[in-house]
Order: C-alpha cells, then structure tokens, then sequence
C-alpha cells in the first residue's frame, strides 16, 4: 500500500488497529456510531451501484476499457445453473452465513433502540435484513458476473487501479468496515465475558479495556498471517457461521421446550433436522474450502 510512502501490510495493519479501531472499541455506548453507520450503509450503495455500471458498461469484458489493467482476466465455465448443484456451492453458502451474524449484538440493539417497542424492533430487523439480502445478491452477481472464475474473495482487489470509479468504492467500503467493525467486535468482547461468568457488577471501565486491549491484540496478529479473505470468510461461515445462524437457535429452542416440560412438537423436531443440516453444511464448507486452496 502507498499513501505517499510506502508502508508494508504489516504497518498499515498496526496504523489503522491502534489509530482508528482501538479507539472505536474503547467507546461504551456505540449510539454515537449511528451517522458514520449510515455513511457506511451509502458506501456500499454506491459500491453496489458502481459495480453494475461496470458490469453492464462492459469495461472488463474482451476488448474493455480496463481489460488490459487487471491481474487475472475473466474466466467462465460451460456448467450454468447446474453448477449449483456441486458440493463446491456450500463454500458460497457458508460465507453468506457471515453476512447474518448479528444475533448476538440483537439485545443491545434493543436496548439501544429509540421507543423500543417490539413491533418498532421487528420493524428495524425487518428492514435491515432486507436491505443486506440485496446489497449481497447484488454484489455477488454483479462480481461474479464481470469476473467469474478468477473472483477475489475481496471482489474489489479484481477491478483495476487505474478505474476511479471503483477506487472511490474501495473508500466508500473501507469506511464502512472500519465504523461497523466496533459493533461485531462488542459482541465478541461480551460474549468472552459471559463465557468467563465474568458478572455485571464486576464489568468496570478497567475490565472492559483490558479485554479490548487483549482481543484486539490477538486479532491483529491473526490478521497479519491470514492473507487469503476468500478462505477466512469461507471457513469462518462454515464454523462460527452456521453455528450462530442454525444449530444454535435450534439448540435453544429445543432446550426452551424442554425446561417447559412440553413434548418436542413439529416445530422442535423441524429445528433438530435444521440444526443437523447446519453441521453436515458446516463440515462440508469447511473441507471443501481448504481444499480449494490446496490445503
């Protein structure tokens, strides 16, 4: 990376982990975050909108404007729909569980929410869901569709320096990344603190820092070996993912009927066959991720 100097990867890692994300995650009531989540939110329009201007502009295509400026050239198969149907899809399937994980942060979201009635949180839920469900369909078949085969696991690292275009799009994300990344990482700093039994009381300002400190640490350093986006978000979906998204909903559920003393109704038996589907998919993912890197 060059912003005037060159700096490594390693560098701008550390630069941007204790520069900006350091002190997003040291904030305790992340409210304050909401105009940079909607700044966020209208970069990856744009992001989405710039990429189908480039889809359908043709600019990647034999004899495109950008063609000869790109490392990989785009690559199709001959499969069609019926690819669908290969074990090789699952790795898709498992990175799209990344893009629904936000179960954990749900309560605070709720406590967080102005007039928090249930209806107005269904509401927001409702809405949003929506709007990442086309966000990522878009996405995935505009990227797919310029690029095929040689898509990047970060789609943006396929399109060319010299496309302005989509230069202000990898902005337009970085911001968005950078002011969401507090609201997953909170999740997982609560969640390390209710797994320790670590009580309310005893959560002070100290507490909460030296977690922070202490995750951000660790995930840095994994972030500095992990260089392949595609794998980590393919087998991150098929692990964490499916987890979060459907064993262990159905986990509670089941449990929920139990502590009741109720007989395992139609809805519970559905949930123990959604929960078994969720690990052979995760399993499955999982195999067929490292394999496709040559693992």
């Amino acid at each position: 990376a060059s912003i005037g100097f060159a700096v490594t990867r390693s560098q701008s890692l550390l630069g941007v982990t204790g520069l900006v994300l350091l002190p997003l995650c040291l904030m305790k009531n992340l409210s304050s975050l909401a105009p940079f989540s909607l700044v966020g939110i209208m970069g990856m329009i744009y992001t989405t909108v710039a990429m189908a201007i480039r889809y359908f502009g043709k600019s990647y295509a034999a004899g495109g404007k950008f063609v000869d400026s790109i490392a990989a050239t785009p690559t199709f198969g001959t499969s069609g729909a019926g690819a669908v149907m290969s074990a090789k899809a699952l790795i898709l399937t498992c990175m799209l569980s990344n893009a629904y994980i936000a179960h954990f942060n749900a309560p605070k979201f709720y406590r967080e929410l102005k007039n928090n009635t249930l209806p107005r949180f269904y509401q927001v839920v409702g809405l949003s869901f929506g709007i990442a469900i086309a966000l990522n369909l878009i996405i995935a078949g505009m990227g797919f569709l310029t690029f095929g085969a040689v898509s990047n696991g970060l789609i943006l690292n396929n399109y060319s320096t010299k496309d302005v275009l989509m230069s202000f799009s990898r902005i337009a994300v970085t911001i968005s990344l950078l002011f969401s990344y507090p609201l997953l990482f909170v999740g997982t700093r609560d969640g390390l603190l209710d797994l320790f039994k670590v009580p309310n009381k005893d959560r002070s300002v100290s507490v909460l820092n030296k977690y922070t400190f202490g995750i951000l640490a660790v995930v840095t350093a994994l972030a500095s070996q992990l260089t392949d986006l595609g794998l980590v978000a393919a087998v991150g979906g098929a692990t964490f993912g499916t987890a979060l998204v459907f064993i262990y909903p159905a986990i509670m559920l089941r449990r929920n009927l139990a502590n009741q003393g109720k007989k395992m109704n139609g809805e519970g038996k559905l949930a123990g066959l959604i929960a078994l589907g969720g690990v052979l998919m995760g399993a499955i993912g999982t195999v067929m991720s490292f394999q496709g890197v040559g693992v």
